[in-house]
């Protein structure tokens, strides 16, 4: 691998008003550069066996809701019928079969289960119980160190909590991201908070080993005093864990669209700036009460607990993701399927993968993928990496980790990389300064 000297980029790290487009970075390259010529090469990569060791998780994409929130860029559907969800189950499932007949699967059991979406809960008990024993007949769980299941609060009824504590659900991850009635009505969210304290109560009285609450810091009509209150509210609900994200404007959202019709591109959500200082108020609000800061989006109780999955993505684990528009990570090859609900189908039917489009990385860009992942987590130990690729980050990223020291962005000392608070409250920015030249422009949705 050579080394690399990149300049720090001005953009977006440097963006100071909420600008249309995706800059939460979950994968590297970012997503347009997939190409779609590119994904008959999935098929070569389940052909081959994996790296010895190498750990799995598993992604289910459950694309159904209530109702589309305003700030959504995912893909959801709203109007599916019971017959065109069971045919989308069978489907996912029989995706799901493909990839554990691969070599690349080759028996291997996963370390975790993730449920996403979409709404997970918006199935039925029965359809529930049905999805999750099929999958562990295909692919048996045993061996999971975590199954999350994320829940919206106006689908859950205490049956169907108890329903997913017993198929294994061991993660339940609530998606309240606020408190305040007007907040949740501004940005379309489907429940109201009298919901979620019920969901709530019951989901603690079903004794999951873990309940996540995410909260999303900018909404629509946020205020210093309603964000305030709503952290306040959810400290006292005392979750295992808390998620908190900063409001984006995706494209493909319905603020973005009324942004269009009125001809205006000033944003009605919050700046960089103050999003970054409600997550910080509300970081420091939960480390008061005992949490620990475990990402640049999370705090837990415990930290003495596996969450594998959060660091199983950073870490490299090859993810086998089933479902219409999903993302997938197998031996070093990035991968999205079909990303409209017919298409999906019909590829299934046809017994053909899904796939959409591809990405086969670089040894450097697999490097520069894992580096900038991990450091989400804020904290990344020099000699693992560096034994684990050959290179030292100090040597391949010299310029750009001595530009974030003298910003105090970031730190190096006693063998790790260790970013600063306001570090991590702008690292998707940041690590835009390791990306390679040609990967610093394009969507990441």
């Amino acid at each position: 691998m050579s080394t690399i000297s990149l300049p720090v980029a001005t953009t977006p790290s440097q963006e100071k008003s909420t600008k249309v487009g995706n800059y939460f970075v979950a994968n590297y390259p970012p997503f347009g550069a997939w190409k779609p010529e590119d994904a008959p090469l999935l098929g070569d990569v389940l052909s081959r066996r994996p790296v010895p060791g190498a750990p799995l998780g598993i992604y289910a994409h459950i694309p159904f809701c209530r109702k589309r929130c305003h700030f959504c860029y995912f893909r959801v559907y709203t109007d599916k019928k019971s017959s065109e969800i069971r045919a989308y189950l069978a489907a996912m499932l029989r995706e799901l079969d493909h990839y554990a007949k691969s070599d690349a699967f080759a028996g291997r059991k996963p370390l975790f289960v993730y449920f996403g979406g979409g709404t997970p809960s918006y199935l039925s008990i029965e359809q529930i119980r049905s999805l999750t024993d099929s999958m562990k007949a295909i692919v048996p769980w045993d061996a999971a160190q975590e199954v999350t299941f994320e829940a919206e609060p106006g689908t859950l009824q205490p049956g169907k909590l108890l329903a997913l504590r017993d198929v294994g659900v061991t993660r339940l991850s609530l998606g309240i991201e606020h408190l305040d009635d007007a907040v949740l009505e501004a940005n379309g969210r489907a429940h109201r908070s009298r919901e979620v304290y019920g969901a709530y109560e019951a989901a603690k009285s079903a004794n999951f080993s873990h309940i996540n609450v995410d909260l999303i810091a900018g909404m629509l009509e946020e205020t210093d005093e309603r964000w305030r209150e709503t952290v306040a509210k959810t400290l006292a609900l005392a979750p295992d864990g808390v998620t908190i994200y900063q409001m984006e404007v995706p494209y493909n959202s319905a603020i973005y669209q009324r942004m269009k019709e009125a001809g205006t591109l000033n944003s009605p959500v919050a700046d960089w700036e103050t999003k970054r200082r409600w997550v910080a108020e509300a970081f420091q609000v939960f480390e008061a009460a005992g949490y620990t800061v475990v990402s640049a989006t999370t705090l837990v109780k415990d930290p003495s607990k596996t969450y594998f999955y959060r660091q199983g993505l950073f870490n490299g684990t090859d993810l086998f993701s089933v479902g219409v528009s999903s993302f997938g990570y197998v031996n070093g090859v990035n991968y999205q399927n079909q990303h409209d609900f017919q298409p999906y189908l019909d590829r299934i039917d046809a017994g053909k993968l899904p796939t959409h489009r591809v990405y086969s990385l670089s040894d450097e860009e697999r490097y520069i993928r894992e580096f900038a992942l991990q450091l989400k987590a804020g904290t990344l130990h020099l000699a693992p990496f560096a034994a684990k690729f050959g290179v030292d980050p100090r040597v391949q990223f010299g310029e750009v980790l001595s530009a974030w020291t003298r910003r105090g962005v970031a730190s190096i000392q006693d063998g790790r990389i260790q970013l600063s608070r306001e570090g991590l409250m702008q690292v998707d920015r940041l690590i835009f300064d390791l990306f390679l030249p040609q990967h610093r422009v394009g969507r990441f949705s």
